[in-house]
């Protein structure tokens, strides 16, 4: 039973995101929404750590989680639209071009490898917090000053890292901590992957 608990944190993961959007259109209370953002978060940290510690984090199991989570955030990014349309109004340029970004990374690995993108890059779980820390400011404020120019700067360069790691390797291959190991693996050298963030 215990082995399934990777996988239902996934499915959880997805079913909160739908919540966040239908109480985002429905106008429920805002910190309803940062309770499920916040389990959702917390979800997408510890399956990943489960799984590896039950020595069950396989490949299928790490593009589920990937998929997930793109529509996971995409459910937050409608939400805080439908609750902070001038936030987006203002800052569309900077979202365009980041969610440019960020589909032009899986564009590229699908024409590579014909899969989604599973590098998850230890600098790209960073940009993750600074990411959720900017829509839980758009959720409770209805704007983002500051925070939204990291998260924008951070991100993108986290998108262009993703897209080397995609550009180097050979073979598609799930958690890549960095390009420095992109290189190695091009090069047919082993990488070392943290027990608790790669698997």
């Amino acid at each position: 039973m215990k082995n399934k608990i990777p996988a239902a944190l996934i499915w959880f993961r997805l079913l909160a995101g739908l919540l966040i959007a239908l109480l985002a259109y429905t106008d429920a209370p805002r910190w309803w929404i940062v309770m499920l953002m916040t389990a959702g978060l917390l979800s997408d940290i510890f399956d990943g750590i489960i799984a590896r510690r039950l020595n069950i984090s396989t490949q299928t199991l790490r593009r589920l989680d990937s998929s997930v989570d793109q529509v996971f955030w995409l459910c937050i990014v409608v939400a805080t639209y439908i609750i902070a349309p001038n936030f987006y109004k203002k800052n569309w340029v900077s979202i365009v071009i980041l969610l440019s970004a960020e589909s032009l990374c899986y564009l590229v690995c699908y024409l590579r490898f014909r899969k989604e993108v599973a590098t998850h890059a230890i600098a790209s779980k960073i940009w993750t917090l600074i990411l959720f820390a900017t829509l839980i400011d758009v959720v409770l404020n209805s704007v983002s000053g500051w925070l939204f120019q990291v998260c924008f700067y951070f991100g993108m360069i986290t998108r262009l890292e993703v897209m080397s790691i995609l550009l180097l390797i050979k073979e598609w291959t799930n958690d890549v901590p960095s390009v420095y190991h992109a290189i190695l693996l091009r090069n047919g050298k082993p990488i070392k992957r943290n027990k608790i963030f790669n698997g």
